[in-house]
């Protein structure tokens, strides 16, 4: 029986007019990047796309241009990301800006291209990255949970339970609990995101925090200790009876064999004493 030979398809060739490139385009050092970069895209805005030659010319000034991604890399970091990812994703706006350059501006290559890929690695991690940190492992499971929910969802015709899901997925009700709480930090919502009221003035702000009445209750306290403490004794164990042991002006004045209208007398004076200087502390 006879075989059909394999045929591979080959690398597209050089342009015959154009200067042979670098073994190795990362080798290269930057002025000699740039002026060969320049050749490549005087040639590049004569080819048509698609074809052999642009693909090749393309394809040569990504590899001579690749040292401006691992600067942009190098500027922002990884982010707990793998570096060859976010080299990657730079490559591709070093990809974007090839296409959109326009060598007849009088514009170096890396000052056009610099934001683009900087702004191509950045909305990688705006949209790829979690606003709060968590485990690997919860990592994985949101994407999990998110396929399994899409696919239940189409299939039930409803949204599907955390019982549903944990039978889906074969793990405990607990670890998909886990991680629907986890998903939660994926992404973090601006507190002046309009509420859900259809009111666009309210925003969230509005709901989430709020005074606590009982902060100035505690601030007047701490400022009331210590004017307490400077009180006379008999001052002090008359402020005790009546507010901490809750006992009347009578049954003060029969503990201290003192009259009513005394006792009234000299809480009256305390108390306004101690407000003057409650107001004055403030």
């Amino acid at each position: 029986m006879a075989t059909t030979p394999r045929t591979t398809k080959a690398a597209p060739s050089a342009p015959r007019d154009l200067p042979p490139l670098p073994a190795d385009p990362a080798s290269v050092d930057t002025t000699h990047a740039r002026a060969l970069s320049k050749t490549l895209f005087a040639r590049l805005d004569s080819l048509e796309e698609g074809t052999a030659e642009f693909s090749y010319v393309r394809n040569s000034l990504v590899e001579l241009n690749l040292a401006l991604v691992r600067f942009a890399v190098g500027r922002t970091g990884v982010r707990g990301q793998s570096y060859e990812d976010v080299v990657q994703v730079g490559t591709i706006g070093l990809i974007k800006a090839i296409n959109r350059f326009d060598p007849g501006r009088g514009v170096e290559f890396p000052t056009f291209a610099l934001p683009t890929v900087l702004g191509e690695i950045k909305r990688y991690f705006r949209d790829s990255t979690w606003a709060v940190r968590v485990p690997r492992r919860l990592q994985e499971l949101r994407i999990d949970l998110t396929r399994a929910s899409a696919h239940l969802e189409q299939t039930r015709g409803h949204a599907p339970t955390v019982p549903e899901l944990a039978a889906h997925l074969g793990l405990s009700e607990e670890e998909i609990i886990e991680g629907l709480v986890a998903a939660n930090g994926y992404r973090a919502s601006s507190l002046e995101h309009p509420n859900d009221t259809g009111d666009p003035e309210e925003t969230l702000s509005g709901h989430i925090g709020f005074a606590d009445p009982g902060l100035e209750k505690v601030e007047d306290l701490q400022t009331l200790q210590p004017l307490v403490a400077a009180l006379p004794a008999r001052e002090r164990r008359i402020l005790a009876l009546r507010y901490g042991a809750d006992m009347t002006q009578s049954a003060i004045g029969e503990e201290l064999g003192i009259s009513q209208m005394h006792v009234s007398r000299i809480l009256s004076r305390t108390l306004s004493r101690l407000r003057a200087a409650l107001v004055h502390g403030r």
